[in-house]
């Protein structure tokens, strides 16, 4: 899990995508997240069809031309956020992390969907903006590329591709501008693994409909690069980002259960028991995060709001997963929590349970 979780965070840093065809949508919407009525009507918005298809939970192998290689799987929760925005977000531990969000924003008077990718790494910040700039969509197969949006495909960009129940995303880049071309960075083979988690929101919002999001005609003016380093003048921080909750997760070991110093503890967050039965399902896992033995204690933040199953798994043989001897709290009867809109929760939980 842990190398799995490391390899996407650093893949998805530079994440950026080759078919020039627009998405033109004929029903029309009104801005309502914007005071400027000298905006244009929202009517057309390259990419659009995106919002709908990319939201649900979706997992897969990652392939990499990084030293640190292929990985046998990825876990993205994607909801929506706001009736034109849809997001993710990920960790690997207390100092990496990763954001995505697709959303509708105004730039050279053209609506279009947007990518904004980044998190940290190591501690720092890092955040990225992506526009679309190439759609072709057809009966079974739908083609998107997202191009940082100041330099274009020379600098990164990103394809994302769905086919029937499957998305593939491939990340180009030139490496921070040590290239004089864009070289391949990774690829994600994903599959759907379910969409009714993301519904209460879908409904909430109406999601998708054409309003914009953000306005960056005047953004990036003066600006090298759409690429943000530790937070200074993002333009749509996730301070700003609207819904999202946070949950503070506590935990604890039983009595005869001592932990020794420099093993782990996973977090696991699902959407559905983890265990039923002799029956586990692990289609429905939402966020994770590796800590140390004792830390005893973590927040997620900028969390979907929903209801959900903790699960934490102290790893007592180190070998990165959980198995047979490695401890748990109750899997029969799992910590359960919901998350209100913009709210903040604690949940505490005991390990109290070796895996048979």
């Amino acid at each position: 899990m842990k190398k799995i979780a490391f390899s996407f965070i650093l893949s998805l840093f530079i994440i950026a995508s080759c078919k020039n065809k627009s998405n033109q949508n004929n029903n029309t919407t009104t801005n309502t997240n914007n005071t400027n009525t000298n905006l244009p009507p929202v009517q057309s918005v390259l990419g659009y069809n995106l919002l709908n298809k990319i939201k649900g939970i979706w997992n897969g192998p990652v392939t990499s031309t990084t030293p640190l290689g292929g990985y046998p799987e990825w876990i993205v929760d994607f909801r929506p956020i706001s009736e034109n925005q849809i997001s993710s977000k990920n960790e690997l531990d207390t100092l990496n992390s990763i954001n995505m969000s697709f959303f509708i924003a105004l730039y050279n008077n053209q609506y279009k969907v947007a990518f904004r990718n980044g998190g940290q790494f190591n501690g720092s910040d890092r955040e990225a903006y992506f526009l679309a700039d190439s759609v072709s969509e057809g009966s079974t197969q739908s083609y998107y590329r997202f191009s940082e949006i100041i330099k274009g495909k020379s600098r990164a960009y990103t394809e994302v591709v769905f086919k029937s129940d499957s998305l593939i995303i491939k990340s180009y880049t030139n490496k921070s501008n040590t290239q004089t071309y864009t070289s391949l960075h990774m690829t994600w083979l994903a599959a759907l693994q379910d969409t009714t988690a993301c519904m209460p929101a879908v409904s909430n919002f109406g999601f998708p409909k054409k309003t914009m999001t953000k306005d960056f005609s005047p953004t990036f003016t003066g600006l090298t690069e759409a690429i943000y380093y530790q937070l200074g003048g993002d333009p749509y921080p996730m301070t700003a980002q609207p819904y999202l909750g946070q949950t503070t997760v506590n935990y604890s070991y039983a009595s005869g259960y001592a932990p020794t110093a420099g093993k782990e503890t996973f977090l696991v967050i699902t959407t559905q028991p983890l265990v039923s039965g002799v029956t586990v399902d692990l289609k429905h896992r939402s966020r994770y995060v590796i800590l140390s033995a004792n830390d005893n204690s973590y927040t997620f933040n900028y969390m979907h709001p929903g209801a959900y199953y903790l699960y934490a798994v102290y790893d007592a043989d180190g070998n990165g997963t959980f198995n047979a001897g490695d401890w748990m709290n109750n899997p029969v009867s799992p910590t359960t929590f919901t998350l209100a809109a913009k709210g903040t929760t604690i949940v505490s939980t005991q390990i109290n349970f070796t895996i048979p």
